[in-house]
Formats: structure tokens, sequence, C-alpha cells
């Protein structure tokens, strides 16, 4: 099995290291190849220095990087991302975000999941074991009425549509055509992955705050964001699951 971890990173020099040096350790621990890539999208910051000076000083870590040469958006560099895990014959891509709120110690239960099978792998903050710790009221009152309206519109069995830690097969992967620039991409994905994937499964998962040594999280809370959220739900509700 090969898996590539898609870490998409922008003007994130001040945690860029400790996230590689954080996740890298896992590479061995885990079953299977693992890579992760990560894709520099454009930082007008030290990122790419930070994530080329990681790379150097360890060998053999299976640490690679794409640069975008401008920023294209967090859903530009998820599709980079995807190209070239279909590309060079992986088998799952998992989709981290740079931060840290989502933690590789919850990668072992994605990778059992992996070796079962599955085709769509979500960690979910609203099933058994799953919670969300120092997050700011307004993101949680977000997301539980996103998921709210999500669910019954997407009718598969996900409860948590709004965060972005899961894998994904790549055979499932190839069949969409994902066109979104920014983190409606997230949603885009499940209503394309209601069409072509078979089975589904959650493992539950910690969501943390972003550490404010890191700075501000460059996700847009406006109202362009959840129109674009809530056209994917009406899609969904539109679309029959395969």
């Amino acid at each position: 099995m090969r898996v590539c971890i898609i870490i998409p990173m922008y003007n994130e020099e001040a945690g860029a290291q400790e996230c590689l040096a954080t996740i890298a350790p896992y590479l061995v621990r885990l079953p299977g190849i693992s890579t992760i890539l990560v894709v520099e999208d454009g930082s007008k910051d030290t990122t790419q220095k930070v994530v080329e000076d990681f790379i150097s000083s360890r060998q053999n870590t299976g640490v690679k990087m794409i640069v975008h040469e401008r920023n294209q958006g967090y859903g530009a560099a998820l599709r980079t991302g995807i190209k070239y895990v279909i590309e060079n014959g992986y088998d799952y891509a998992v989709f981290m975000d740079s931060d840290l709120t989502n933690h590789p110690r919850d990668l072992p239960q994605f990778y059992e999941k992996m070796q079962e099978g599955y085709d769509y792998i979500k960690a979910t903050r609203y099933s058994k074991g799953g919670k969300a710790e120092g997050v700011p009221w307004r993101r949680r009152v977000v997301s539980w009425v996103g998921n709210m309206l999500a669910r019954p519109a997407f009718r598969i069995p996900i409860h948590d549509f709004t965060n972005g830690f899961r894998a994904v097969k790549i055979s499932v992967l190839a069949q969409m055509e994902l066109t979104e620039r920014g983190f409606p991409i997230i949603v885009e994905e499940l209503w394309q992955a209601k069409k072509y994937a078979r089975t589904f499964c959650e493992v539950p998962y910690v969501l943390t705050s972003r550490a404010g040594a890191r700075g501000k999280t460059s996700f847009y809370y406006g109202w362009p964001t959840y129109k674009a959220y809530l056209k994917y739900v009406w899609k969904a509700f539109c679309t029959r699951s395969r």
C-alpha cells in the first residue's frame, strides 16, 4: 500500500518545521510506503526555505515539495497534490492541515481502514470518541449548523462534512473533476464522492485550535464561502448515490 499525505502550506514559516518534524516519524511506524507531499502555495514568507531545510537535513525522510510560484488557494493546492498522487501510482491520499490541528497520532486509525479497503475515510468530531477542544464558539456554531444541513442532503454514512482530515482511494479521486480554488473544495469533493465512492467510514478525532504562535488561519469565514458550501449541499440533495 502506497500512501501520500498531502499538506498545503501558505505563509507557515512559524509552524512548518514543527509540522513536518511531528508527522515524519509516523512514516516509519505505519504499514506500507508513505510520502509527505508539501504543496507550497506561493507563500510570501520563508515557508519554502523552511521546508527545503527540513528535507535537506533529513535524508530519506519521504518528504517532498511542489511549489506554486504564486498563491492559488487551498483548493488549487489540493488539486496539485491529487495530480501528483495519480501520476505516481499511490493507492491512497491523506489530506492534513499544516497547523497540527489534525494530529498524526490519528493516522494509525486511517491506515487500518485503508487496509480494509474503504474508498472514503473521514475524521469526525461528531461521533463517539470525537470532539473539539479550544475551538472558538463561532467556528463551532458554523460547523454544527453546516453539518446539520449536510447530513440529510448527502445521505451518506458521514457525520462531519466540514473538516478536511480525510483519506481517499486514488481510484476514486481519479474520477473527480474538482474545480474549487478555496476551502469549499472539501464539500465539492464529498459531493463527487457521493457519486464515485462505494464505501465510507469514519474515525473519531479531536480537533484542536491553531496555536497562537503560528499566526492566524487563512480560512475565510465570509458569505462567499458559506454560499459555496451550500451550493454543494444542494447538489448533493439532488444527486443519487451510486
